[in-house]
């Protein structure tokens, strides 16, 4: 199917369809779960109000791990059957997904202060959090360093494959290490313990954030194959011009 899609007018029409669904669903979905987020949901019996940071928190934190798992998986698909999609698609991941990393420290930090009384703590979820947004930095950072863009996307690669680890450390630190984060309570095999007052808004931001990082990949990949095209359509100018030059001459 990669190989399918490699082509860039195959592509290119896949991103045109999917681009606008992606935005209009995105849209539809932040404002409804934002409703019910701010107004349709009642506060926590022990939290308050401060429990609405949890709409904007816990969704851009799954989609920190999300977007890393699709870094590295289009890392190894590169890493071994050397297709440039795979690369272009790892190379455009890693700053949207650096991005919720952000957002995800930011409002974890806003929570935690009225929660816990500090606005950080060295737990193992928080620090493990903070490395992950170091790897996607260090994978941007190892990709610009290096000239060879081969040699960068290879290293690359390895980099982001290696993060694995981390990745799956940020998911069982609060099973692994004593934490202030509470234990898993929405993905679990007995089920959610969240109230279905809480729950619907959280998995309605959460899809509303899987849209947004989806468009956010197809727009920017759907633009740089553009910005490829022209500058290949750009250099058989140039080719044919040189040749007419020289026919002249």
């Amino acid at each position: 199917m990669l190989s399918y899609f490699s082509n860039p007018q195959r592509f290119d029409r896949l991103a045109r369809t999917l681009i606008p669904v992606f935005g209009s669903l995105t849209v539809v979905l932040l404002g409804v779960g934002g409703w019910l987020a701010l107004l349709g949901s009642p506060p926590d019996y022990q939290q308050g109000e401060t429990i609405r940071i949890m709409y904007v928190h816990v969704p851009a934190a799954y989609m920190a791990m999300a977007l890393y798992a699709a870094l590295a998986v289009a890392s190894f698909v590169y890493f071994v059957w050397r297709h440039a999609l795979a690369d272009t698609a790892a190379e455009i991941i890693a700053p949207i997904g650096a991005l919720f990393t952000v957002l995800a420290l930011f409002t974890g930090s806003l929570w935690g202060k009225p929660m816990w009384g500090t606005w950080w703590e060295w737990d193992a979820r928080m620090t493990s959090v903070l490395v992950l947004l170091l790897v996607y930095l260090g994978y941007m950072a190892l990709r610009a360093a290096l000239e060879d863009a081969q040699q960068a996307a290879r290293t690359g690669a390895v980099l982001a494959m290696a993060g694995i680890v981390n990745l799956v450390i940020v998911k069982f630190s609060v099973d692994w290490w004593s934490s202030l984060h509470q234990p898993a309570s929405l993905i679990r095999l007995d089920g959610p313990t969240i109230h279905a007052s809480q729950l619907w808004p959280l998995v309605i931001m959460i899809l509303a954030y899987s849209f947004l990082a989806g468009w956010l990949v197809l727009y920017r990949l759907r633009s740089q194959a553009l910005r490829r095209r022209a500058r290949a359509l750009q250099r058989q100018r140039d080719q044919a011009a040189r040749q007419r030059e020289e026919a002249v001459s």
